[in-house]
């Protein structure tokens, strides 16, 4: 224990005494075990907690502890304990509803990333059963996007599905959440959820060693690539999907400006749900690329997007994008204004700065680290974004953020 270090009775609390809580994370109702007093409920709740002293450090205090003149009564019976062991219980009934909710998405994108895998090992053998199956996918993420509580988006902490899988769920997910921000109907986020589950399927019939070249690809290999768009429109003609799935597959690589492929369209001559999932796929391919060390974080991805590609882009579906995923999605790496580091696990659009976190503590076994819900902390801020190579290995390791970033989404909280 550092010698500048004390300790007081809980009748000397004041406001500006920086306290330094020994006891464990689930043992208060504090966000942190370190904190300076800033008000009468802290101090409340303080008192609460039923301990005979509290350690507190004069050097990180604005002023000095309440006189003691007379010798502290012992401490009341058990009464005094009973809210304590409240605020323990409320903690970690808390807690426990997170987690449950985090795991309940993590198992819904297990269940939706194997079915996207199935879907596509019979969409050659058995195209009516697929497109089937690509229907439930779809429909099941409208009804949970459109829902009256509205939606939280997360990043997935579970095992991730194979590449060329989570892309596409990843795209559709994406793509939906943008819908959503744009007010589209049931029937047309059904159609743009369709297509962008589908947007790539013209790559079944592009050779894998093209497909997964991580190197710089030859002219002859990238023009070959972008066939994919043409061979995709057959094979859904072939489907008879509808027009609009159509056009998001044959059109998801053509920009505003006129630089896309296959026909080099012009904002007017590309459809309106094109537009959207060219977004989805392009902030995706930014943040899992096929070389993971020239992935952006979201973060990251999303700047270079609106400052350095943004005549690409649908300027309003662009900037709603942005509003949808918030100034920090989840997956980003980020240091709160306290300097602790954590990193993103849910976002509620509502609530664009007030993300849920996993925060890194070295005090507590990683597998169990504290969630934080920021709505639920007004006094805690995030002071900036970060890439993995700015954190401490330590933190990294602890915080284990996936190389590849994975999204799903789960109904609003009211």
């Amino acid at each position: 224990m550092p010698p500048e270090a004390r300790y007081i009775h809980p009748d000397q609390l004041c406001i500006g005494l920086y306290i330094q809580l020994e006891l464990g994370w689930w043992e208060h109702d504090f966000a942190f075990s370190n904190f300076k007093v800033k008000d009468e409920a802290q101090i409340r709740a303080l008192k609460a907690l039923g301990v005979e002293r509290l350690r507190y450090d004069p050097a990180r205090s604005d002023c000095a502890p309440l006189p003691l003149d007379t010798p502290p009564p012992p401490p009341p019976a058990p009464a005094t304990e009973a809210p304590a062991d409240h605020a323990r219980q409320a903690r970690a009934e808390k807690l426990r509803q997170v987690r449950q909710r985090v795991a309940e998405v993590d198992r819904r994108f297990s269940l939706a990333s194997q079915q996207v895998k199935h879907l596509n090992q019979t969409l050659r053998s058995r195209p009516e059963a697929a497109m089937q199956q690509a229907g439930a996918i779809v429909t099941d993420l409208v009804e949970t996007l459109l829902g009256e509580s509205g939606v939280v988006l997360h990043g997935i902490t579970g095992k991730a599905a194979e590449d060329s899988y989570f892309h596409a769920l990843n795209v559709t997910v994406l793509a939906l959440l943008l819908g959503r921000q744009l007010g589209l109907d049931s029937e047309a986020c059904h159609s743009l959820g369709l297509g962008a589950l589908l947007h790539d399927v013209g790559k079944l019939e592009v050779p894998s060693k093209v497909l997964l070249k991580t190197e710089p690809l030859t002219r002859p290999e990238q023009q070959f690539l972008q066939l994919h768009t043409d061979f995709g429109l057959r094979m859904g003609q072939k489907l008879m999907l509808d027009d609009e799935v159509l056009r998001i597959i044959h059109e998801h690589h053509e920009y505003c400006d006129g630089s896309g492929y296959p026909r080099g369209l012009r904002e007017a001559g590309i459809g309106r749900l094109s537009r959207l999932v060219a977004i989805a796929n392009q902030f995706d391919n930014l943040c899992n690329p096929l070389d993971p060390r020239t992935a952006l974080s979201p973060h990251e991805a999303l700047a270079l997007m609106f400052k350095q590609q943004r005549e690409r882009f649908d300027e309003v579906a662009l900037k709603a994008f942005i509003r949808a995923m918030g100034v920090y999605p989840p997956g980003s790496l980020v240091q709160l204004d306290d300097e602790r580091y954590a990193l993103v696990l849910g976002m509620n659009p509502g609530q664009p700065l007030r993300p849920t976190l996993i925060l890194h503590d070295p005090d507590i076994p990683k597998q169990e680290a504290l969630i934080l819900d920021l709505e639920q902390e007004p006094s805690l801020s995030i002071a900036r974004s970060l890439r993995p190579t700015q954190l401490p290995l330590d933190v990294l390791e602890y915080l284990n953020p996936r190389q590849q970033l994975t999204y799903y989404v789960e109904p609003g909280r009211g």
